[in-house]
């Protein structure tokens, strides 16, 4: 029998690799956010008969309120892996790796306060999976971030006055207002401007 060479797999693209960090991201601070808004821990008061014990339920953003804020700060750094790019992508996935931190530690308090009569290991858990997942996504920012692909030219502000770009330059892919107003200026009188 004759082995067949094995065949190097292709190395994920910087587009998949953008879409795991948000998607990681995305999940682990709306995991954590979710968590952090469930009881993880119940006060029992107790009263003299025939009344029944008081029951004080704390949700995790009841005992730790600094917990959701980083939550949400996860979520808007979904955002701002798509809107940023080259060192300010890799800024905001150190950011992600600082906010899992957090939520990691928020979520270890919750498996370790001792001060509560009745506790709920499942969300602090469920938080500290969470804080995983956005750490992951910081890492793989860190990493990789500055190689990944950026926002479309469109959505660069265009400079008042600049000239338009040659079709055969570097710069033929991106939009620029002088090469869109004599494409349309171009259409208007009938012509093709794809045509040279």
């Amino acid at each position: 029998m004759s082995e067949q060479p094995a065949v190097a797999r292709p190395a994920p693209s910087g587009r998949r690799l953008l879409t795991y960090a948000v998607l990681l991201c995305l999940a682990g601070a709306g995991l954590a956010l979710y968590a952090a808004t469930r009881t993880w821990s119940v006060e029992i008061t107790t009263r003299p008969e025939p009344l029944s014990a008081l029951r004080d339920p704390h949700t995790g953003g009841e005992l730790l309120p600094w917990l959701p804020a980083l939550a949400l700060v996860g979520l808007a750094s979904a955002g701002a892996l798509l809107a940023s790019r080259g060192l300010g992508r890799r800024l905001v996935g150190g950011l992600l790796v600082l906010v899992g931190l957090g939520i990691a530690a928020g979520g270890g308090y919750g498996l370790t306060a001792p001060d509560r009569d009745e506790t709920n290991l499942l969300w602090p858990l469920l938080c500290g999976l969470g804080a995983v997942l956005v750490a992951a996504a910081g890492v793989l920012t860190v990493g990789r971030g500055h190689t990944w692909p950026a926002m479309g030219a469109r959505y660069e502000r265009v400079r008042p006055g600049a000239a338009p770009t040659a079709p055969g330059s570097s710069d033929a892919g991106r939009v620029d207002a002088g090469r869109t107003v004599a494409a349309w200026d171009a259409l208007d009188r009938g012509e093709d401007p794809t045509v040279n």
